[in-house]
């Protein structure tokens, strides 16, 4: 009979020490990648004070006064809010080109439905909102089921959604005083109050509702941390258990949920209802407010936060140049170099990870 081998007594006698890594030469620029790694949400609130700042002193006492930063936080609110269901998308690597046009349309129908057909106003915001829902899962299961790439498939649903919205109002604008008279309650959240020399509208309170709602939801629940997982690695995703085409659905529907949202915020904004504004660049100031907000196009890290403090550096800097004087091209500028420099930033931060 072989005798039997006593690994416990061979092993006795081994390396019992743990591997140690020395932190001792860690550099300063490494600790702020690993701060940045972990607070997705640092960099633009830096930027944001430190352009705060700039402007401050540039301009003076007149920047900083209540009026001026309220007035900076209402000029954001429709894209605070489209940013946030922009962000929802761009967690999963995709992004959703169509969710200005679903709000513009989102916004015809509840007014067609609350002033031209005369439906209680209500009813009419639940049909707007519905519609926006329609729109967003329809993306999502054509994402998800046909397998399409995301920006195709949004890019094909702008289209669709935009002709859709003039044939279905013939180009007409809903007047704001036919507006007031028939269905005050959609001018909700433009109405306004006071918190000492600060006037601020409902609309404000709103966008910072929704952006701290989907905050807690994003990471404190289960399906906030699948779509973390889906955008990462949807393989891994899938491999681990998770029912990624739900979580792609769920997503885009939820995005056009708020980008209905957003409609029933900007009719209280803009008083009328245009289907014209169609044609504005919504959906570009979105995207712009979620790149600079830290929110990586990778899909997968980010917080939610950050795209609040994205859409205020934008509002900051417009409101800031034009307080200069300064040409409007600035503002385009400006922006342009904020969003590269925003993606370089997340490449930069991402690699301390490897």
């Amino acid at each position: 009979m072989a005798q039997v081998q006593e690994y416990e007594k061979a092993l006795s006698n081994s390396e019992t020490s743990v591997a140690a890594f020395d932190e001792h030469g860690t550099s300063v620029v490494k600790r702020i990648q690993h701060f940045l790694h972990s607070t997705p949400a640092a960099v633009p609130l830096i930027v944001l004070v430190l352009a705060i700042a700039v402007f401050g002193v540039t301009i003076g006492g007149r920047f900083f006064s209540s009026y001026t930063l309220t007035l900076i936080l209402q000029q954001i609110a429709i894209v605070g809010i489209l940013g946030a269901a922009q962000t929802l998308v761009i967690l999963t690597a995709g992004i959703d080109l169509s969710i200005g046009v679903i709000m513009v349309i989102s916004a015809v129908i509840m007014g067609n439905c609350a002033v031209t057909y005369g439906l209680p106003t209500l009813l009419a915001v639940v049909i707007g909102l519905a519609a926006g829902g329609a729109c967003g899962l329809l993306n999502g299961l054509l994402v998800a089921y046909m397998k399409l790439p995301p920006f195709i498939v949004t890019l094909g649903t702008w289209n669709i959604v935009m002709a859709t919205n003039f044939i279905y109002s013939a180009n007409e604008t809903i007047r704001d005083a036919d507006v007031d008279v028939q269905a005050p309650l959609l001018h909700l959240f433009g109405l306004n109050f006071k918190i000492g020399t600060a006037v601020l509208t409902i609309g404000v309170i709103a966008m910072v509702v929704l952006v701290l709602i989907l905050w807690y939801v994003l990471n404190h629940t289960a399906w906030g941390r699948h779509v973390y997982a889906v955008g990462d690695d949807p393989e891994a995703a899938k491999l681990s258990g998770i029912q990624t085409k739900k979580v792609l659905i769920s997503v885009y529907t939820l995005a056009g949920l708020i980008a209905a949202f957003a409609a029933w915020v900007s009719i209280g904004r803009n008083g009328s209802i245009s289907p014209s504004a169609a044609v504005t660049d919504y959906n570009l100031q979105a995207i712009t407010a979620t790149v600079i907000g830290g929110i990586s196009l990778f899909g997968g890290r980010g917080s939610i936060l950050g795209t609040l403090f994205g859409a205020m550096i934008v509002g900051v800097v417009s409101m800031g140049l034009n307080m200069l004087g300064a040409d409007p091209q600035w503002k385009v500028l400006l922006t342009g170099v904020l969003i590269i420099g925003a993606v370089a930033i997340d490449q930069w931060i991402r690699k301390v990870s490897v």
